[in-house]
């Protein structure tokens, strides 16, 4: 086996998982929108997807992200 899943580098933070959790629920709220063309819905989810993307990097600045200072250790 190798030991890469040990490495530190890899997202898995709480920021990462915050970020990427929020995108995908946008992105399944954004299919809905469209299948029920339902604009209200898919501007909503293109919203939630910026916050998404704006989280990540703010949560990671805030000591959430891998090595952070309020990270799993």
């Amino acid at each position: 086996m190798s030991d890469l899943h040990n490495d530190g580098g890899h997202g898995d933070s709480v920021a990462a998982w915050t970020s990427v959790t929020i995108i995908m629920i946008a992105f399944a709220t954004g299919t809905a929108g469209v299948w029920f063309a339902n604009n209200a819905l898919i501007w909503g989810s293109v919203v939630l997807a910026a916050v998404g993307l704006v989280l990540g990097p703010v949560l990671s600045k805030l000591g959430y992200g891998v090595n952070g200072s309020k990270s799993k250790k």
